[in-house]
């Protein structure tokens, strides 16, 4: 025991498997406990673990491996566990617990955003976490997964750079019909951490890996790409590229292609016109878009807000930008829906730059995504199921969009539809998802098939919410 400020203790271990192994047998001997007293007489503990390095001043700790203990204790349930990512790849296989993915988290007074761990120390709990998954079989075409790129800056502030650049990659091959590709969610997960592309290859059911890493300094940047076989550990391509800022969407389609061409993926006319659209010719526009994505997926109602504001800077800079009203719009849909605002008027703005975007580049999925949830609402529904189709037509890899109309088809009282289209979802992006299992379990439930009813919804209480809305 190292400190009890208030009602808080503050324990030490000599090792992150002692201190969760600990952790458990504190909560269970709580329970039994617990469960002798009334209500008002229980105490419900929250538990918080990280590693990391510590300042020792005489018998006191303290620093950013003690703050982040503390912030994952409030992100606990009461009677809960709560663990970082570090301490999570220190005991993955080391316990005979289960642990549930809670996304990256964006605490107080910590820089970056931290990957946490539900704890889960009943046996044969359902895991939302990608290192559970069972092994998937390869689909008939060329599978793959971008893994998050590394930033080599030396700058954690350069963090949304290097993921912006994972992110227009993965939603650039989403958009060809020749290639099968995982959803963001199912592998930021990943970020950070040392990946066997062989394990990797069975969890998510692809045969290639693209790997990377991003250095940016002042005008130039450097990038380090490569494909990989994941079923053989060989090297299909390998490049760097050394160039001005200002050919960063030259440089992104170059790459995209060369992916393509040692794929041998076959491009639809469509497709090969659409390699050649950059999407704005303001560079400082796209800053503040990239900035804006890096606060928008730490999923909290600030963060969104914050993200919203780096949009409206990026269409301030270039009125004609239909990525940064697409992604404008997701922000007012997403705070319409998670009742972070019961204005009215936050639906008609998601609307109105839902419209802007389509207008301006037909061929965002995001968008013609948003409009069909518009529409939805708007109770249009032949509308909305025209939208929410010409967005899986663009992207026929978009797992959302699939979603999205499995929604919109459930709400039309047309489950048998939405079932396959759900479906797909969950193989482009394995990461459990509430929404995608709960869309599932609803049309199940809407053509009486009641066991894989309870099935999904049961799988769907112990995924995470908030990945419903989002990618």
């Amino acid at each position: 025991m190292v400190d009890s400020p208030g009602d808080n203790l503050l324990a030490e271990f000599a090792s992150a498997v002692d201190a969760v192994r600990g952790a458990v047998e504190i909560q269970r001997g709580f329970k039994v406990k617990n469960a002798k007293l009334p209500p008002e007489r229980r105490m419900e503990f929250r538990i918080g673990i990280n590693v990391g390095d510590v300042v020792v001043e005489g018998e006191r700790l303290y620093g950013d491996g003690v703050n982040i203990a503390a912030r994952l204790e409030g992100l606990a349930e009461p009677g809960g566990i709560c663990i970082s990512g570090r301490v999570y790849d220190h005991i993955k296989n080391k316990l005979a617990l289960e642990y549930e993915y809670m996304g990256e988290q964006a605490v107080k007074n910590i820089t970056k955003p931290v990957r946490v761990y539900r704890v889960q120390p009943t046996p044969g709990a359902v895991v939302s976490t990608p290192s559970t998954e069972p092994t998937l079989a390869l689909p008939d075409k060329s599978s793959l997964a971008v893994l998050p790129f590394t930033n080599m800056s030396g700058d954690p502030e350069q963090e949304y750079f290097s993921d912006g650049m994972t992110d227009d990659l993965i939603t650039d091959l989403s958009k060809l019909s020749g290639v099968f590709i995982i959803a963001r969610n199912s592998v930021f997960p990943y970020k950070g951490k040392a990946v066997d592309v062989a394990e990797l290859s069975r969890r998510l059911g692809v045969r290639y890996v693209v790997e990377g890493s991003v250095r940016k300094a002042g005008n130039r940047v450097r990038i380090n790409v490569q494909l990989v076989d994941a079923t053989t550990g060989g090297h299909l391509w390998a490049e760097r590229y050394d160039r001005e800022l200002q050919d960063i969407f030259a440089l992104q389609d170059e790459v995209t292609q060369k992916i393509v061409f040692a794929l041998k993926i076959q491009l639809t006319a469509d497709e090969q016109v659409r390699f050649r659209q950059a999407p704005t010719t303001n560079l400082d526009a796209y800053d503040y878009f990239l900035r804006g994505q890096a606060y928008f997926w730490r999923l909290t109602r600030e963060v969104n807000s914050q993200a919203r504001q780096m949009y409206e800077k990026a269409i301030e800079l270039d009125s004609q930008y239909a990525g940064a009203y697409a992604v404008l719009s997701r922000t007012y849909f997403i705070e319409w829906l998670l009742q972070w605002s019961q204005d009215p008027q936050v639906l008609a703005q998601g609307f109105a730059a839902a419209q802007r975007a389509v207008v301006l580049d037909d061929s965002l999925p995001l968008a013609h995504a948003m409009l069909g949830m518009a529409y939805l609402w708007q109770k249009r529904h032949e509308q909305a199921i025209a939208e929410g189709e010409k967005a899986i037509t663009l992207g026929p890899n978009y797992a959302e969009g699939h979603v999205w109309l499995g929604v919109i088809l459930n709400l039309a009282r047309r489950p048998e539809e939405a079932i396959g289209l759900v479906e797909k979802a969950r193989r482009l992006n394995p990461h459990d998802s509430f929404c995608y299992l709960f869309t599932l379990g609803l049309a199940y439930r809407l053509t009486f098939r009641h066991e894989e009813a309870i099935a999904a919804f049961r799988r769907a209480s112990l995924a995470t919410p908030i990945f419903c809305l989002l990618t």
